[in-house]
């Protein structure tokens, strides 16, 4: 192949392969008989490995230092496969930290994102922001939980996550008493469920809070999230909230 011809196949112009002719990097195999070069297989294997190189970030004296030698091609290849996997890998965690700033921006937590995983772990609320705005944000529920969010500090957040633990702890226990999850023990549980959300993000009616039960065995993943803390756990939590609605109610 010509220099032209390698230019429009590896997407650089001919002034490159001109440089990298000059300095030694990519020399071509051939030339014609009015000297014009002549780019064999092998150049342009060796061509695919230069470009590779440099886009990992090598400038070019180091690109010739690890293409010089014998070395093998099989070896080139796994070299920069590591480096494009730790490439990816870094790049994956930047893009996760800049979608979790910006999530926690549109929510209101104004922590940091180690405060944030040491406050959540891996259970950043953050992470659910764009589908809670798609199917609440109209309401007045929503907006109250985005201006208390927006105010409070780590440690307002640390009680508040301390709170659902016990809240949590507390369902598991009354489930394992053996009561039933429309009896007294167990709506008083749901009755402290929905005072915590009032108290800390939005007015939680006992309609409201009946149709978070019912949530709790309709969407997976809060029910993952009980279940893993004991089975058999969100229908029972479901039940009781429900229950608790209906006493609150009359």
């Amino acid at each position: 192949m010509n220099v032209g011809e390698v230019a429009a196949l590896a997407g650089v112009t001919v002034r490159t392969l001109h440089h990298y002719d000059r300095i030694g990097l990519l020399s071509p195999s051939g030339r014609t008989p009015a000297g014009y070069r002549q780019y064999s297989p092998a150049d342009l294997d060796r061509l695919h490995q230069v470009l590779l190189y440099r886009e990992l970030g090598f400038s070019l004296e180091e690109v010739a230092t690890l293409l010089s030698g014998d070395a093998d091609p099989v070896e080139h290849l796994r070299r920069q496969h590591r480096l494009l996997t730790d490439r990816l890998e870094r790049t994956r965690a930047m893009v996760a930290a800049v979608e979790k700033e910006m999530e926690a921006r549109a929510m209101g937590i104004s922590l940091t994102p180690e405060e944030r995983f040491e406050v959540f772990g891996e259970h950043d609320p953050a992470q659910y922001e764009a589908e809670v705005a798609e199917r609440w944000g109209e309401t007045d529920a929503y907006q109250e939980s985005q201006r208390r969010a927006a105010s409070y500090t780590k440690q307002d957040w640390m009680r508040i996550t301390a709170e659902m633990q016990d809240l949590g702890n507390r369902w598991v226990a009354v489930l394992r008493s053996g009561a039933a999850p429309d009896s007294d023990e167990a709506m008083d549980v749901a009755e402290d469920d929905r005072q915590h959300i009032s108290r800390n993000f939005y007015e939680c009616s006992p309609g409201m809070h009946a149709a978070l039960g019912r949530m709790y065995v309709e969407d997976e993943r809060f029910t993952a999230t009980y279940e893993a803390m004991a089975p058999g756990l969100a229908q029972y939590v479901s039940t009781a909230v429900q229950a608790n609605a209906a006493r609150r109610t009359g």
